[in-house]
């Protein structure tokens, strides 16, 4: 898997190319604690059509530096990763915490984005302060397994996010939580041009649907799917379903 050094710093991510020249790039950005590996399904199907690219944000997985405790300081780093690896618009997508940095960046660096996609993820993000005050005592918040995958999800797959939970710094939940807390775009998602598919989850616990309906209502060309039998980790739950959808929205 690649590195990109930016500024003597590397970071890593993960890379779907496909055979032929590519019709645009996609950048996957992951959720708070996350790593490129959230995005493992996505990257391989997309990667059939598109230069895919599942990134490890600073502080997270495999790339050095630290968490950046923003979302801005977030959305700045991904423009910096954008042109040192693809150069050209791209379709961004994150969920959740990854989402808040999807927004941020189609607010702020719209001239750089083929299209949004929103995943499990809300204009406002609120970290329960339960949550916020055992990672900031440096102890893992156990439940938030639990709150982030459906009910019929595999056990086998419960059983790696509770072991992944474990092996991330409580730091960098806590780092990325705060960020999530400090996030409000309602009031201006309806200055977002870009084209966006706004992709809910029927069992989100954490960013319920009602928080996916009123990005598509706000955002002037968005389009609402709605996943059944998912949870917040849609992306793993269900990814032959968001697999289809996604495909469907960059004319994969």
């Amino acid at each position: 898997m690649p590195n990109v050094y930016i500024n003597g710093v590397k970071y890593h991510y993960a890379a779907g190319v496909p055979r032929s020249e590519p019709a645009a790039a996609v950048i996957l950005v992951h959720g708070a604690g996350g790593n490129h590996r959230h995005w493992d399904y996505q990257t391989a199907a997309l990667g059939e059509c598109f230069l895919t690219l599942a990134v490890d944000l600073p502080g997270h997985g495999l790339s050095a530096g630290k968490p950046a405790g923003d979302i801005s300081r977030y959305t700045d780093f991904l423009l910096d990763f954008a042109k040192h690896v693809v150069g050209a618009p791209f379709f961004l997508a994150g969920p959740s915490m990854g989402g808040a940095i999807t927004l941020d960046f189609a607010l702020r660096y719209p001239g750089q984005l083929k299209g949004l996609l929103l995943v499990a993820t809300g204009a406002k993000l609120r970290a329960a302060p339960a949550m916020l005050e055992i990672f900031g005592s440096g102890e893992h918040f156990l439940p938030l397994i639990d709150l982030a995958y459906g009910s019929g999800t595999d056990p086998k797959l419960l059983d790696l996010a509770r072991q992944e939970l474990k092996d991330t710094d409580p730091a960098t939940y806590h780092s990325d939580f705060q960020a999530c807390n400090n996030f409000d775009v309602m009031d201006r998602l309806q200055d977002i041009v870009s084209p966006t598919l706004v992709l809910g989850a029927s069992e989100d616990r954490l960013t319920p649907v009602k928080y996916s309906r009123y990005l598509a209502e706000k955002i002037r060309q968005a389009r609402l799917e709605i996943v059944e039998g998912s949870g917040h980790m849609v992306m793993l739950e269900k990814p032959a379903e968001v697999n289809s959808h996604i495909k469907k929205f960059v004319n994969c």
